[in-house]
């Protein structure tokens, strides 16, 4: 290692992916900085929607109660034809879930990445650095070297981390400097964008999003927070989509909706809305996330889910080898989990784009299905993570724990966040000298201490369950006869 090491981790872009990131390292005690390419926060619509598993994370970073005074529930989608008639139904319940949240929400991104900004000022270890562009991110083995410039300065500054992450977008640079290509997975289409603002309370919209599958002209509503709606369209074979956001044009696109008197232009942009998977997430000690690894049509609305969900998997394990000296096995294992996961989201997604340019048909997701009344409905689909780390032949691993009501009124996460810990039934707990100081350590919770654990264990059918940091089972014991063993041989994320 180097004589002088300026920080734990370098983390290049302030988006939500990169500020969550900075979080859950910040939250463990390590020292951050965070490279930003932009001199201020953008003040304009991107991303929309995120679920209840990502609302968990927030939850863990200490936002949740802040952001939820920006948030509106997501009542769900419907596919309509060319006739207005329903296809498919994709509804959003209200009740909360496993994750103690409810399963969708609308928000305005910029108010996330205030929130975002907000906690990461409370940590004295995290320096963020404004309009900074990386110019060379180097890995040396034991340390990595980012070289860096000021807008409008010529002359490089440099910074020594153990670890660097990439969550600097689809046109990542960190990607480049690892020499990582991405993978095509096949969908690629031109859309516009157009973002609103209502300006009048006498126009009726829908309060769902809506998928107007027609070939003529695919298009998307969204109802988002306040007065704010979004609508895309897919820009024709034969069209340019410059001309399609001069204003006139927008508004006669807009004009089965809405009129210029009812709502003001936030908005306008052209996106290709693609699929595309990198082809390795780490090179030695350099990591990626986000969009810099995977790329998404956005009609699921889940690529900065993805992004959030690469931050709660990576934080951790980072953290582990910083604090604890764990090989690279375990940074490793970043890849092998996240991919599988954001494969099938992609792989759904680019279905439900193909579905709603009517290319396609309504098997979009395993998931759907007829109902009774010769309706078509569909559920969210909740993809596994691959198998990093934990024996593949346990049935519990990598399932979600619950994040449950304790009788104090707090969640489990509030009491237990970030820390890998048993989950054991008293009945099978012996006081042995690792046991007892394990549970002083708040390492092993017995069913005595919290007795709300009990119902949980028995829906799980196990005696004892191992968590990660990020409330996923590393590992489960059946019965007392293995506790021991259980405990032995998962000391070292104990330790």
């Amino acid at each position: 290692m180097p004589e002088k090491i300026d920080f734990d981790v370098v983390v290049i872009g302030l988006g939500p992916t990169g500020g969550t990131l900075a979080n859950l390292l910040a939250m463990q005690g390590l020292s951050v900085c965070v490279l930003e390419r932009e001199a201020a926060l953008y003040n304009l619509p991107r991303a929309v929607h995120f679920d209840d598993e990502i609302m968990r994370v927030f939850q863990t970073i200490g936002i949740a109660n802040r952001l939820r005074r920006h948030l509106i529930v997501n009542r769900g989608t419907k596919f309509l034809n060319p006739e207005g008639e329903v296809l498919i139904d994709w509804p959003r319940p209200r009740a909360v879930t496993e994750n103690g949240w409810q399963p969708s929400y609308r928000f305005h991104q910029p108010d996330l990445e205030r929130c975002l900004r907000r906690a990461l000022a409370q940590y004295e270890l995290v320096t963020i650095t404004p309009h900074a562009r990386t110019t060379n991110i180097k890995d040396h083995g034991d340390h990595v070297e980012i070289c860096f410039a000021h807008a409008g300065e010529v002359a490089n500054k440099v910074l020594r981390a153990r670890y660097v992450v990439g969550c600097d977008g689809a046109r990542s640079v960190t990607r480049s400097s690892m020499g990582v290509e991405m993978a095509d997975l096949g969908f690629e289409q031109t859309w516009v964008v157009i973002d609103l603002v209502l300006t009048s309370s006498a126009v009726y919209l829908p309060d769902r999003t809506i998928q107007y599958c027609n070939p003529d002209r695919p298009a998307t509503y969204c109802r988002n927070v306040g007065r704010r709606r979004r609508w895309e369209f897919a820009v024709g074979p034969d069209e340019q989509p410059e001309a399609m956001l001069v204003e006139a044009a927008i508004w006669d696109y807009l004009s089965p909706w809405i009129s210029p008197e009812a709502a003001r232009l936030e908005r306008k942009a052209i996106y290709t809305f693609k699929s595309a998977l990198a082809q390795q997430w780490l090179k030695g000690r350099v990591f990626i996330a986000g969009d810099a690894a995977h790329l998404m049509p956005p009609f699921m609305g889940q690529g900065m889910c993805a992004g959030i969900r690469d931050a709660a998997n990576l934080a951790w394990k980072i953290s582990f080898c910083v604090k604890h000296g764990h090989d690279d096995e375990l940074a490793r294992s970043y890849q092998r989990e996240r991919e599988q996961n954001v494969r099938e989201y992609i792989e759904t997604t680019s279905r439900m784009g193909e579905f709603i340019n009517a290319l396609g048909d309504a098997q979009i997701a395993n998931t759907v299905f007829a109902k009774p009344d010769g309706t078509v409905s569909m559920n969210s689909i909740a993809p596994s993570l691959g198998t990093g780390l934990g024996d593949a032949a346990d049935p519990l691993l990598n399932k979600t724990f619950p994040n449950i009501t304790l009788a104090d009124g707090s969640s489990f996460d509030q009491k237990f966040s970030m820390k890998p810990i048993i989950i054991a039934s008293s009945a099978i707990v012996d006081l042995s000298d690792f046991t007892k100081r394990t549970t002083m350590d708040g390492k092993i919770i017995t069913t005595d201490q919290l007795p709300e654990l009990g119902p949980v264990l028995r829906q799980f059918g196990v005696a004892a369950l191992l968590l990660r940091p990020d409330r996923r089972v590393l590992a489960s014991c059946q019965d007392g006869a293995n506790f021991e063993e259980f405990q032995a041989t998962n000391r070292m994320l104990l330790s």
